[in-house]
């Protein structure tokens, strides 16, 4: 029996990340449904959001929404980007990375030399790569709108 191909927006796939990887922690989840390609949201900030369905845990029914940490985009993309980019600041950025408050020392530092633009176009091809991938390993298939 052949595996059912999942379709689902990329612009979804991304609005979804983009609320998980939002939350400081585990507060933000989401989940898609293989079966119907909706995404379910769940926050412990917010009442008002998807009703979870009872079945949110079976992994043959829901894929949960990868974060930032998950798809290494966190610290491992700032470091790579500071490899190529600064490398002149490439220990001082590992230095940031090693107490809290490092995005915030990061951007300032960014800013100062005027890479802040270049950060995020970095970050936003990352991020897509990323994303595509984790579609492509899960039978998604992007649909670009």
């Amino acid at each position: 029996m052949r595996e059912e191909v999942l379709r689902v927006s990329f612009r979804d796939i991304q609005d979804a990340f983009e609320f998980v990887s939002a939350g400081g922690g585990d507060e933000h989840e989401a989940f898609l449904c293989k079966q119907t390609s909706k995404i379910y949201y769940h926050s412990e900030l917010y009442d008002d959001l998807d009703q979870l369905p009872d079945d949110i845990g079976d992994s043959d029914k829901f894929l949960q929404i990868p974060d930032k940490r998950e798809l290494d985009l966190g610290k491992p993309l700032a470091l790579d980007f500071a490899r190529e980019f600064l490398a002149d600041d490439f220990d001082g950025v590992r230095r940031f990375f090693r107490k809290k408050g490092a995005y915030a020392r990061f951007k300032e530092l960014l800013e100062r030399r005027g890479a802040l633009d270049r950060w995020y176009a970095f970050e936003e091809k990352a991020v897509e790569r990323a994303l595509r991938t984790w579609c492509e390993l899960n039978s998604i298939e992007v649909i670009d709108e």
